[in-house]
């Protein structure tokens, strides 16, 4: 698995904190850094740059952080095909995987210790999709999102 993490500038320390958690497992996780290309960078294009690149499959999974997690998540959103959400406690995280498919989890260094977010990083990511009762549910989402990017298609 593949991992892409961000951050805006409210939130380097956890970034930090997260990457070198992962990367002490000997996960694959890479540091876009998009601040550093471009000063002045703001949460939704950071956001928007790694949900960019999940939709292009370069990674996997991606983790963005910002103040709350609330302004990564919606412009995470924003790109088709992405599936963003929130999380700040384990359930919420695994859920976030295993009944809704996401591939982005976001979170705000601002509302998250350190340790708690190091636990709930590492739920996420042993979480898979489970399927079964959920997959009519996703499979609902990815159509009515199909609806709003392409209005004009059947």
């Amino acid at each position: 698995m593949k991992i892409a993490i961000d951050c805006d500038d409210a939130a380097m320390n956890l970034k930090k904190v997260l990457y070198d958690h992962l990367k002490s497992k000997g996960l694959d996780i890479t540091d876009l850094e998009y601040s550093s290309t471009k000063v002045g960078a703001m949460y939704p294009e950071i956001g928007y740059n790694l949900a960019l690149k999940i939709k292009a499959k370069e990674y996997d999974r991606g983790i963005l952080i910002c103040g709350t997690g609330l302004g990564m998540a919606m412009i995470a959103n924003k790109v088709e095909t992405i599936f963003a959400g929130v999380c700040h406690d384990v359930f919420s995280a695994e859920r976030l995987r295993k009944s809704n498919a996401a591939q982005i989890i976001t979170m705000g260094e601002r509302v998250i210790g350190t340790e708690l977010a190091k636990t709930i990083i590492d739920a996420w990511i042993v979480s898979e999709f489970l399927g079964g009762g959920s997959t009519s549910k996703v499979n609902q989402m990815r159509e009515l999102e199909h609806k709003s990017f392409h209005p004009n298609s059947k």
